[in-house]
């Protein structure tokens, strides 16, 4: 088996175990499932849609989150139900979350099974009730960098603004104590503000000195929890919920083949053989197939990213415009120069660009992230297209000359008495000559011998018109020359 079978196998591979999960792993869904003690459905008055957010809250999870209540929406859910743990993420990701909870008309259920904390914590008051598993907490929600440290006041600031917002959304409750009736807020806003905030000061609940975080059982005294469950039966029980039906939301097989795509490691491989595509095209005009692995590997590549509404069409067509710029470089003025410079920065730019999530820019909250997520897509872009290069040129000469690809070589016979006559003999003559480049040669061109024009390529480098050259070769009618 040769290598590049071999390649071809380890990707199928790949995909295949990415796109198709093993037994074992659908053993696993199953079994973790089954815990749950899913309720009998026969005959079911309700009809529960529910999905997982176990994951650090991102672009992707708002994605995700969509996606789900699209399909709730659809199925006529009664009922949403979120499977939450996580420790927290980007705030203004989370603030789209809370929207999505807080403007839903289906009631939205969150069952925190582990942590909901930071971004988490703003989540789950922003749903119409909150259960959490025993051993879970819910609060924490200073915001933080990446190293964890608290960020300055005007940070700080925002976040207490908006979890005091999202607490006073959900109202107030009628209290009947004797002959005395009074209305409180089910979720009391200043603990939102004290779970950012350790200055406030709440009596029985935080003395100024920390930031609230609730064990299960404060935040049902508190108001922040509406009961204690540990798997979706016991969550629709302590919701009254009865005679339900439940739907978890599952993953396509589109998706995973997606979320394949836009694995760092395969846009890598992508970019590369976009550039590889394309070099090898420029060598041999006419094949074809380099081409057109190109156009495929930039379809793959922009494709997901666009389904997922990460890249937007400004960014493709910055892409495409460089590439048109790159072009008229090479083939239609003299030199390198404006032209072919400013065509590999769009190229650039519009790869990056495509592979950043713009939500990431929309607050001020986290420039630090944006900033981070364009130097991690510049260094994957850049990586991609050096090493796609450095490899084109170290496999250019050995693959055009392989006997394994002399298909891609024309090799019909051309008889002398139809017409055809040898050139080889007169250009093996050429061989030591000089001439001058009567064309620029980016490395294929023309030149100029003895009055002449032949078609030559250079042997290292481009040459520029009219610079002086030596025939240092010949082979398959193809002279290849070197500046002098």
């Amino acid at each position: 088996m040769n290598k590049i079978a071999i390649i071809g196998l380890l990707l199928f591979l790949g995909l295949h175990q990415t796109i198709f999960p093993s037994v074992d792993e659908i053993t696993q869904d199953s079994t973790a499932e089954n815990s749950e003690s899913k309720p009998d459905t026969t005959g079911a008055e309700n009809f529960v849609y529910t999905f997982k957010i176990h994951q650090n809250i991102e672009p992707s999870a708002f994605r995700f989150t969509k996606k789900a209540f699209k399909q709730a929406r659809e199925k006529k859910a009664d009922y949403i139900i979120v499977d939450l743990d996580t420790y927290g993420g980007l705030v203004n990701i989370a603030d789209s979350i809370r929207s999505a909870f807080l403007d839903s008309k289906i009631p939205v259920i969150v069952f925190i099974r582990n942590n909901a904390a930071s971004a988490g914590a703003l989540i789950s008051i922003a749903a119409d009730s909150i259960y959490m598993k025993k051993g879970s907490s819910i609060g924490a929600a200073s915001v933080v960098n990446q190293e964890g440290k608290i960020m300055p006041e005007k940070y700080q600031s925002y976040m207490r603004s908006t979890m005091r917002a999202t607490a006073e959304a959900k109202g107030k409750k009628v209290v009947v104590d004797g002959k005395d009736t009074t209305e409180v807020w089910r979720r009391d806003p200043r603990i939102a503000e004290a779970m950012v905030d350790p200055r406030i000061t709440i009596k029985g609940i935080t003395d100024s000195t920390e930031i609230v975080t609730f064990t299960v059982q404060e935040a049902i005294k508190h108001g922040y929890c509406e009961g204690e469950a540990n798997n979706l039966k016991e969550v629709l029980k302590e919701a009254n919920i009865k005679e339900a039906k439940i739907e978890r939301y599952q993953v396509t097989t589109m998706d995973k083949i997606i979320g394949f795509l836009m694995s760092p490691a395969l846009q890598g491989i992508l970019i590369m053989l976009i550039v590889g595509g394309i070099y090898f095209e420029l060598q041999s005009p006419g094949l074809g197939f380099p081409i057109i692995a190109a156009i495929t590997a930039a379809a793959l590549y922009f494709a997901p990213l666009y389904l997922e509404g990460i890249a937007q069409n400004w960014e493709i067509l910055l892409f495409i415009a460089g590439l048109i710029l790159i072009g008229i470089e090479l083939f239609a003025i003299p030199g390198f120069g404006v032209a072919g410079v400013s065509g590999i920065i769009l190229v650039v730019t519009g790869l990056v660009m495509s592979m950043v999530d713009n939500v990431v820019f929309e607050h001020e909250l986290h420039t630090e992230e944006a900033l981070k997520a364009v130097f991690k897509a510049f260094f994957i872009v850049t990586l991609s297209m050096f090493s796609g290069l450095v490899l084109s040129l170290y496999l250019g000469k050995k693959v055009l000359t392989s006997n394994r690809f002399s298909s891609l070589v024309l090799d019909s016979v051309q008889n002398k008495d139809e017409g055809y006559i040898s050139v080889d003999k007169e250009q093996k003559s050429l061989v030591g000559k000089t001439g001058v480049a009567y064309t620029v040669l980016r490395p294929g061109g023309k030149v100029n011998i003895d009055g002449e024009i032949y078609d030559a390529k250079s042997e290292i480098g481009f040459i520029d018109k009219g610079e002086k050259i030596k025939v240092i070769s010949t082979s398959s009618s193809q002279l290849y020359v070197m500046k002098i």
